[in-house]
């Protein structure tokens, strides 16, 4: 595979440039099939790597060449597939072909058709680079990339003025995120002496835990992965991204540009480890954000935002796992949330595909028998995010919270809480959808059908992986070997060398499993009853709510809070330096030095009068004038 790893990102790059180049001419068949084609000839390459670091134990290391050489600062253009960017590998390729091959039906009757699959494609490309870096630049240039593709597949149907401002809202916050990232990387330029993460992390192996320069590091790159993986207080910009097309938001919030920032931090496990002060701040902020977004997802009525604040949220369980040193069980969450999320939106734009656009589940209800795929699926795709066993999000989530509960039982708390919410918020978004009579409209109501194969299968697949995806990392306590934590051990040996390997014991982890499940059970239960009992519906905007619930359904007031304290200030701070400093004191320095001349020519040439007698009087003048000077002078 060494002669080959060049070619899993450069063909989805080939597949950008042919359709964004052929994308007004080259008929839909062939621009969906090729997007789709080189997205999943670059996951038989990402296999075949896979299976050569699993037959061989060893990394694969390619310099393709070397980009800077300046002094003894020296950046190759390499690429690094291990236990753990080949596992990346795989859920970018697999999961971007399901979501490219879904896109072909979704995006059918869109005008923009081709534009659409040359930034899918480029999107992926990105998303590859970053994940294949063997150094933390070739890692933040697809990591700015991925936030370049966000912004124009966010905007894609930029006529929208909301959509366009949802576009510049994630561009502008993610800016904010990079800027830390990218002081992060030359603070380690600065302290190693190098990017490439072989020599960085064997160097930082040999430093004392809480060492200042490590901290002010991950501090550093933590602030890059709030911004990237939508922590507070950078998560608003996700909500906001339904704007996209959903396939974008499958895109986004499952597989590839969320989990960067969890990437990251786990690629940089050692540097973390001997952080401890940043690893308590990655976890209270982790578990500020699970809990928030949850609460928020509680009470909204558009499917898409409900899936939207569910990523936040769950993106905040996979740095609670951070943050008490869970590495494996942060990256355990990443791979079943990528199957079980994408899942759900991909479920979701079928039912918005089968109701004609309309995304508020107020006007939905009772799709059950007329999308039985979509509902089948989306319905273990619930059952896998709340966390009910033998699902895949069961197995993660229970490993998240018994490193919490080892760590810190009032974390523990918080992320049960979490869990009972996220369960909440799951069923009643289903019971809502496909339980009780059509709310809709008549019209709607007599074009409701099942999605076409090419969005079914994806769905089909991915309901496959949510439900036994989960078994790679069945733990020793129900008779499992954790896969997965055996298969990443060489990339978190370091740390585990300095922290050891967590015990605890099974008696302990039946208790935790099922307080897990209780909730969740809870929870779903009294959804049914509110729900499907009772048939309650959420009110009309026009309608007043109780204090707590209109605080959940206006998100806390946050967008308008930073609207106040921060966006108008800057305005009126740039109107000021537009209107004042720049008009009024640089352009009229500037004017003014080019307009003094011209003015002094203009007087000076009122003297030329043609009159004798008026220049032999200013001779005189002229005389008398020198007189009196050189009397003063002596």
């Amino acid at each position: 595979m060494d002669k080959y790893l060049w070619l899993i990102p450069l063909l989805p790059l080939a597949g950008f440039v042919i359709n964004g180049l052929g994308r007004n001419t080259l008929p839909k068949s062939i621009i969906g099939g090729l997007a789709s084609l080189m997205v999943l000839l670059s996951f038989a390459l990402s296999v075949g790597a896979f299976l050569q670091v699993k037959s061989t134990g060893a990394p694969i290391n390619v310099t393709l060449f070397d980009w800077v050489k300046v002094g003894d600062l020296h950046i190759p253009f390499a690429f690094l597939v291990d236990q753990l960017s080949s596992i990346m590998l795989l859920i970018i390729t697999g999961i971007g072909f399901l979501i490219h091959l879904y896109s072909i039906g979704y995006m059918s009757h869109d005008e923009g058709f081709g534009k659409f699959f040359a930034y899918l494609n480029l999107f992926v490309f990105f998303m590859l680079l970053l994940v294949l870096g063997s150094n933390y630049i070739i890692m933040f240039i697809g990591w700015e990339g991925v936030g370049l593709c966000s912004y124009l597949l966010i905007g894609f149907w930029y006529g929208n003025a909301a959509y366009a401002d949802a576009a510049k809202k994630a561009f502008v916050m993610n800016r904010i995120g990079d800027l830390g990232f990218l002081i992060g990387v030359f603070v380690i330029m600065k302290a190693f002496g190098s990017i490439e993460y072989a020599s960085v992390f064997s160097h930082a192996a040999n430093m004392k835990s809480g060492d200042s320069t490590i901290m002010l590091i991950t501090l550093l790159l933590f602030v890059g992965a709030t911004g990237k993986s939508a922590q507070i207080p950078l998560f608003t910009w996700l909500p906001d991204a339904m704007a996209g097309p959903t396939p974008v938001s499958a895109l986004i919030h499952a597989a590839t540009m969320v989990t960067a920032g969890i990437y990251m931090i786990a690629r940089s496990n050692i540097l973390f480890t001997l952080a401890p002060v940043t690893q308590h701040v990655i976890a209270i902020i982790g578990v500020a954000t699970l809990l928030l977004a949850a609460i928020i997802a509680l009470t909204q009525t558009d499917i898409k935002k409900v899936l939207a604040y569910s990523t936040v949220s769950q993106l905040g369980y996979m740095f609670l796992a951070l943050g008490v040193g869970s590495y494996t069980g942060a990256f355990f969450h990443v791979l079943t949330h990528a199957f079980f999320k994408a899942l759900l939106f991909l479920g979701a734009g079928s039912v918005i595909h089968a109701v004609s656009g309309e995304q508020d589940m107020r006007n939905m209800g009772g799709l059950r028998g007329k999308l039985p795929v979509t509902f089948i699926t989306m319905l273990i795709g619930t059952f896998a995010i709340a966390g009910l066993p033998i699902f895949a999000g069961f197995f993660s989530k229970d490993e998240i919270l018994a490193h919490a509960y080892m760590h810190n039982r009032v974390l523990y708390i918080l992320g049960v809480l979490g869990a009972m919410f996220t369960s909440f918020y799951m069923f009643r978004l289903m019971f809502l959808t496909f339980w009780g009579k059509f709310r809709g409209t008549h019209e709607q109501e007599h074009h409701l059908h099942e999605s076409p194969p090419s969005m079914t299968i994806p769905l089909i697949v991915l309901a496959i992986l949510s439900t036994v995806g989960g078994f790679i990392g069945v733990p020793e306590a129900l008779g499992g070997h954790h896969w997965l934590e055996h298969w990443l051990e060489p990339v978190m040996s370091k740390s585990s060398a300095l922290t050891g390997k967590m015990f605890i014991a099974h008696n302990t982890e039946y208790m935790l499993m099922g307080i897990s499940v209780g909730v969740a059970v809870i929870a779903l239960i009294y959804a049914y009853v509110k729900y499907v009992k009772q048939a309650d519906i959420p009110v009309a905007d026009t309608e007043e709510r109780p204090a707590l619930v209109r605080l959940s359904y206006n998100k806390f007031y946050i967008d308008e809070i930073y609207d106040t304290i921060i966006r108008k200030p800057l305005d009126f701070l740039s109107d000021f330096f537009f209107k004042v400093i720049d008009k009024l004191g640089i352009d009229g320095i500037v004017n003014g030095l080019s307009q003094a001349p011209c003015e002094a020519g203009k007087g000076l040439r009122l003297l030329q009068t043609g009159n004798v007698g008026f220049y032999l009087f200013m001779m005189v003048i002229g005389i008398i004038g020198v007189l009196i000077y050189s009397l003063i002078k002596f």
